[in-house]
């Protein structure tokens, strides 16, 4: 059989969509993005990706592996060639085991983060992962961009949420590293080969993660500060107060705050005037929650934060966190913007805003920069609005990254801290890496697979 008879036989079993069905599995979310495909395969288990591969690499066709395409990089959106299979692990949504003794859970690829928080919390356990597309990004597509998001400072990504893996080879093998164990020193750590990979090594189809005992105290509170140094201080301050229980420390800038007034006026905005700068904190323990408020809203007011907030209930909370999460929102409505996913040591974050941010506006006339992220593991979501702010502002997209590349390179920084790089910044990779990492890589890439049937074009 042709590869395209074998589709058309496994049409019904593998939940094979051809032709205009395809179409919403080849753009990405941000619509720049536009492939093309000869089938999307949605299996239901392991066994079926395996045929899937299997009967792929006998032909020489490539693969697309896709989970919720929720993808900022373009790395789950096929090239334009339409010669690639996307494989989607939509059907692979099986959450197969939770032990709340061992503090794990086993998942297939295509469960979404917020049905691995709810499977969690019912076990009253956590799973700490967290960002705005959880109830659509999958574990799968979530390891393969080793994903960060707001809880990084005190869990750490993906990588460091993430035990055992399940993975289909090139070579239709599948290699079982299920094991839910926190020390194991027999060899090579393969399972890190896989994450942060973008499908380019191979297929994960399950993974253990990592569980934590369910906090039970929250405290949260948006402070208004006049420089991002003032902010670091802060944090510095109140992790020799407090130690790991900052969960999340974000960093927002006045530009944002001005788009959410703008677009969004009947979020509630505490500032009586809109600050240059001010943090979102959110603290968590055992204990009782108005406990640990109060030491929050005492420490804030006893170094001089006259203009915080300490949220005095979980609605007001959730005020807070909607503020945050409805940034990226509040960018989409103004217009295209030239976004960036840096990570810079913490310290030297106020030396990069303001002269990197310097020579932006010097260069370009009209620059507004929307700058905001998670300063306290060194991440910041650094966007450039243009005067066109239409797709035409990618004309000027090479020009914006040499400066902000620049920059984040002669800070010892990194062009992509939880985005990954996909298609979007394949080019500036070459760029930012010594040419040993990049041979290194290749050869990585060449040893699990041979053929190149595992998502080219991204990444190397």
């Amino acid at each position: 059989m042709t590869l395209l008879e074998q589709l058309y036989a496994w049409q019904t079993s593998h939940a094979i969509l051809f032709g205009a069905d395809t179409a919403s599995y080849c753009l990405d979310q941000r619509r720049r993005y536009q492939g093309q495909a000869l089938a999307v395969a949605r299996p239901k288990d392991t066994e079926q990706v395996q045929q899937l591969v299997r009967l792929c690499a006998e032909h020489g066709v490539a693969i697309v592996p896709q989970g919720g395409n929720t993808s900022l990089c373009g790395a789950a959106t096929p090239l334009s060639s339409g010669q690639s299979l996307i494989i989607s692990f939509e059907r692979m949504k099986q959450i197969v085991r939770v032990d709340a003794d061992n503090n794990t859970m086993i998942v297939q690829a295509g469960v979404t983060l917020a049905q691995v928080q709810q499977a969690a919390l019912a076990a009253n356990r956590l799973f700490p992962a967290n960002w705005a597309a959880a109830a659509s990004c999958q574990i799968g597509g979530a390891l393969a961009t080793n994903a960060g998001g707001v809880n990084v400072l005190r869990y750490g990504n993906m990588r460091e949420l993430t035990l055992g893996l399940e993975v289909v080879l090139a070579s239709g093998e599948v290699w079982d590293g299920l094991r839910g164990l926190r020390k194991d020193n027999t060899g090579y750590d393969l399972k890190q080969l896989f994450v942060g990979s973008e499908g380019t090594l191979g297929l994960i189809t399950q993974a253990v993660l990592r569980l934590y005992p369910l906090p039970t105290a929250h405290a949260t509170a948006l402070v208004a500060v006049e420089n991002p140094a003032a902010a670091i201080d802060l944090l510095r301050g109140l992790q020799a107060e407090v130690g790991d229980r900052i969960t999340s420390f974000e960093l927002i800038s006045a530009p944002c705050l001005d788009l959410l007034k703008k677009h969004f006026p009947r979020l509630a905005q505490p500032f009586d005037s809109i600050p240059a700068w001010c943090v979102l904190i959110e603290l968590s323990d055992g204990g009782e929650t108005a406990a640990l408020i109060d030491r929050l809203a005492e420490y804030l007011f006893a170094h001089g934060c006259i203009d915080a907030y300490v949220a005095q209930s979980a609605s007001e909370a959730a005020d807070f966190w909607l503020l945050r999460e409805s940034i990226p929102d509040a960018q989409r409505v103004e217009g295209v913007s030239i976004k960036h996913d840096i990570s810079l040591p913490i310290g030297v974050i106020p030396d990069f805003l303001r002269v990197c941010g310097a020579e932006l506006i010097a260069h370009f006339s009209g620059a507004n920069i929307v700058a905001f992220g998670h300063l306290g593991d060194g991440n910041l979501h650094y966007n450039l609005f243009l005067a066109d702010q239409t797709a035409g502002v990618y004309m000027q997209e090479h020009a914006v990254n040499e400066i902000v590349y620049r920059h984040v390179a002669a800070l010892n920084g990194s062009i992509s801290a939880e985005h990954g790089i996909g298609q979007l910044k394949r080019e500036s990779l070459q760029q930012a890496r010594p040419a040993l990492e990049l041979a290194m890589m290749r050869q990585i890439k060449a040893a699990l697979d041979p053929l190149g049937i595992f998502n080219p074009g991204k990444v190397l």
